[in-house]
């Protein structure tokens, strides 16, 4: 999954409002950000194979240390921990919003997967496997995004006449991006996709982090 996830980024913001919206686009895309960073260093592995899902040609054989089940939790506990101390003003509370938004990720990505989600190391791999439909993985993706921007909305108030709209025309861009992905060729190389991802996730951080000081 990957737009998907910012729904859960919106829906947390809607429950605790104190935590910066783009804080919240990081958190649900921190184990996938690990993974782009690792993939650069040779440490996790995949291949391109065309076909090998309808959606996504991805063949993600060792991912161990950011998409195992243990991983995760590992990832979500850190992140928690670290948020607790390294944020001024914050709580176990909030810092626990954000383990929560981290761990998210595996689950979602669970749905779409196919079994290549290990539950621990690089053993016991799971995977619903909804990218083999592209049309109902992609309904899921907007489903997400958009069901989380709609407990946002209702959580806060548009300054000035751009808030009112501007979120979700950025959410639109983001699909659209999504689904021009879904239709190009398959990409050169691991590293391009993993150089893609970064610029990908930092990007829409940047974005909301902007968009978000028209609503309040």
């Amino acid at each position: 999954m990957f737009v998907g996830h910012y729904g859960v980024g919106f829906a947390a913001k809607a429950v605790k409002k104190t935590i910066p919206l783009w804080q919240l686009f990081i958190a649900v895309q921190l184990v996938d950000i690990a993974w782009a960073t690792l993939v650069l260093f040779g440490v996790e592995k995949f291949r391109i194979v065309p076909g090998i899902t309808a959606a996504s040609p991805l063949d993600l054989y060792y991912i161990p240390y950011t998409h195992s089940l243990l991983a995760v939790v590992i990832w979500s506990l850190a992140a928690m921990v670290i948020y607790r101390f390294a944020v001024k003003r914050s709580t176990w509370l909030v810092a626990g919003v954000i383990a929560v938004t981290v761990l998210s990720h595996w689950l979602l990505d669970l749905l779409v997967h196919r079994p290549d989600l290990p539950l621990y190391d690089n053993h016991m791999k799971v995977g619903l496997g909804l990218w083999n439909y592209p049309v109902l993985s992609f309904a899921l993706e907007a489903l997400c995004l958009f069901g989380g921007m709609f407990f946002y909305y209702r959580a806060t108030q548009p300054v000035g006449g751009r808030g009112r709209y501007a979120m979700i025309v950025f959410g639109l861009v983001m699909l659209g991006v999504q689904s021009t992905a879904l239709f190009s060729p398959p990409p050169p190389s691991a590293n391009a996709v993993a150089v893609m991802a970064l610029v990908s996730y930092f990007l829409f951080a940047a974005v909301v982090y902007w968009l978000e000081k028209k609503r309040a």
